[in-house]
């Protein structure tokens, strides 16, 4: 429920600045969330190949998982400064 929440305050947070903004910033914002989307995409992908991938450990799987959602989570606090 606290996810929620918090995301509820960021889309609250980030109309109000779209309301603002320029036409170009606009699509600026879409074609940003497209490449983010394509490239988690990919990353997923990457993750299930590795783990399927018998010459690549496991363990070193999961660090690279772990490093890929601390850049997630980076990008969520970013929103919010």
């Amino acid at each position: 429920m606290e996810t929620t929440t918090k995301k509820q305050q960021l889309l609250k947070i980030i109309y109000e600045k779209l309301e603002q903004a320029y036409e170009d910033t606009l699509e600026d914002v879409i074609e940003l969330l497209d490449i983010r989307k394509t490239e988690d995409l990919e990353d997923m992908q990457a993750f299930e190949d590795a783990k399927n991938e018998h010459r690549i450990p496991w363990e070193q799987v999961q660090k690279e998982l772990g490093l890929w959602l601390t850049r997630s989570n980076l990008q969520v606090k970013r929103l919010n400064n």
